[in-house]
């Protein structure tokens, strides 16, 4: 049986022994607002569905019922934010930011 967002949201939250007032406060909506996503009665926005995915470390295509496994998904904070920022970044920057971290990584497996 494929799980709805909102068992997913459930879950992720009970996980980490939040109430729905505690994740509604860290994601900035109100607390009727998460319920109603947990019970299915109504779907978050693009915004707050990338803000519930972040706060969870886990991917979009696991908040919305992928069947992939959670943990293949998992992405941290710190890498979110890196993509977030990138993205933000006009395009030759960005290039130029992720061949130097490329850069970085193939030094840093050259070298263990």
């Amino acid at each position: 049986m494929n799980m709805t967002m909102g068992d997913r949201l459930r879950e992720l939250r009970l996980s980490k022994n939040m109430s729905q007032e505690e994740v509604s406060r860290n994601i900035g909506i109100t607390r009727s607002a998460y319920s109603h996503y947990e019970i299915n009665n109504r779907q978050p926005v693009y915004e707050t569905l990338m803000k519930l995915a972040a706060f969870f470390e886990v991917s979009l295509d696991y908040m919305i019922g992928g069947d992939q496994n959670q943990n293949d998904n998992l992405l941290s904070s710190e890498t979110l934010d890196l993509i977030h920022k990138l993205n933000r970044m006009e395009p030759d920057k960005r290039k130029k930011s992720i061949d130097k971290m490329m850069d970085l990584l193939k030094q840093t497996e050259s070298a263990g």
